[in-house]
């Protein structure tokens, strides 16, 4: 958080009379008239100009994302500062008219700010505002991470991910309150608690091609329940890509890409052993995750340990990949015989992965083996209207 110094000051009109009326502030956030005395020597006088301001003086637990505010009826404001624990003066603006002042910069938690506020009323007499406020200081400060990354060009089904690594919140509703998806064409989509810890907004349909997203995580001074509040705003910026989409139906032995849907490649495979279901290619449509020019491969069950593929393109923390595998080469485009992955020759293979962005969609049909829900990527496994039951805001 920035912090500047920013205190403004205005000219007493000329030929103001020089009666001064000092003042303290109230429990309220008024100025209130302290000293001087009438014409007849009696009561002192107060001045018309009554100073308030929004967090009150003395108020506790004050929102840092609601802007301080110092306003005036019966004169015009000619000198405000609100200062942090440091000394220094807090960012704001005042209003043309001189009727108020508005902080511009977001609040520090678990901090005192001290007023220092000056009018000159209608009757041009002086009135003051003195005093301090606290804001909220969380029991528990929950981080969130935001994917995808700013500046990054994924496939056609990725989903936007908010993560929070220190914790589940315990109001998801007020999480997506704080959450915002905009994009320069029209898209339908929802947010899905995916786990406790993530909730991923998708499409309804996959996402027009060339599209832009721009995602405001604005969680800092929300209250996410049990004495947490988000850490800090996140936000993201990223292009969709063209449409790309990738079909695999197990029993045809054949892996097929789709270009805004006209066939655009074929390549022979081998998918997951028919016989064993355990070994087979999971049906449902899985995403490109990630992309790892070698991949090791370990599974002690079936008896192997650090084998290396190229040109893998995970599509499931469940195991599963499309990589080349040109050791089984007798039986890409034959027979499936794989322990799950989606087996290509290294040409093909290279050939594909040159041509896969991140979030490609790759549909799965064909097995007798249903989607793993163990994988974190899931979001297409879903119909839409289970989605949609799957946000807090229903």
């Amino acid at each position: 958080m920035i912090e500047r110094r920013s205190v403004f000051k205005a000219a007493l009109a000329a030929g103001a009379a020089a009666l001064v009326a000092a003042c303290s502030g109230s429990n309220d956030g008024t100025a209130l008239p302290q000293g001087g005395s009438g014409e007849d020597g009696g009561e002192p006088v107060a001045p018309v100009a009554k100073i308030t301001a929004t967090p009150a003086v003395d108020a506790k637990d004050a929102n840092v994302r609601e802007p301080v505010v110092v306003k005036v009826t019966e004169g015009k404001l000619t000198e405000v500062a609100v200062t942090n624990p440091e000394g220094e003066a807090v960012k704001g603006d005042l209003a043309a008219d001189g009727l108020s002042w508005t902080s511009s910069e977001q609040l520090g938690y678990g901090k005192t700010y001290t007023y220092a506020a000056k009018a000159t009323g209608t009757d041009n007499r002086p009135a003051e505002l003195k005093g301090s406020f606290q804001t909220i200081a969380p029991a528990k400060k929950l981080r969130a991470t935001l994917n995808p990354a700013d500046n990054a060009h994924v496939g056609v089904a990725m989903p936007i991910s908010v993560k929070f690594p220190d914790g589940p919140p315990k109001d998801r509703a007020a999480v997506e309150k704080a959450l915002k998806v905009t994009t320069d064409s029209d898209v339908e989509g929802s947010w899905g608690w995916i786990s406790a810890s993530q909730v991923d907004w998708r499409p309804k349909e996959y996402w027009p091609e060339n599209t832009t997203v721009s995602v405001e995580a604005n969680l800092y001074g929300v209250d996410l329940g049990n004495g947490a509040y988000g850490r800090s705003d996140v936000t993201t910026k990223f292009k969709i890509g063209r449409n790309q989409v990738v079909k695999v139906n197990t029993p045809d032995h054949v892996m097929k890409v789709y270009r805004g849907g006209s066939e655009h490649k074929s390549y022979p495979c081998s998918n997951g052993l028919d016989s064993d279901v355990d070994r087979n290619t999971p049906n449902g449509t899985f995403i490109v995750m990630s992309k790892e020019p070698t991949a090791r491969f370990d599974n002690a069950r079936y008896g192997y340990t650090n084998v290396n593929k190229k040109w893998a393109c995970r599509i499931s923390n469940h195991g599963e990949y499309i990589h080349e595998n040109q050791d089984n080469a007798a039986a890409i485009g034959k027979t499936n015989n794989s322990h799950g992955c989606v087996n290509l020759l290294d040409a093909d293979a290279k050939d594909f992965y040159d041509s896969a962005l991140v979030g490609d969609p790759v549909e799965v049909t064909g097995s007798r083996l249903p989607s793993p829900t163990s994988s974190d990527v899931k979001d297409w496994f879903y119909d839409w209207p289970t989605w949609k039951g799957l946000s807090a805001n229903k």
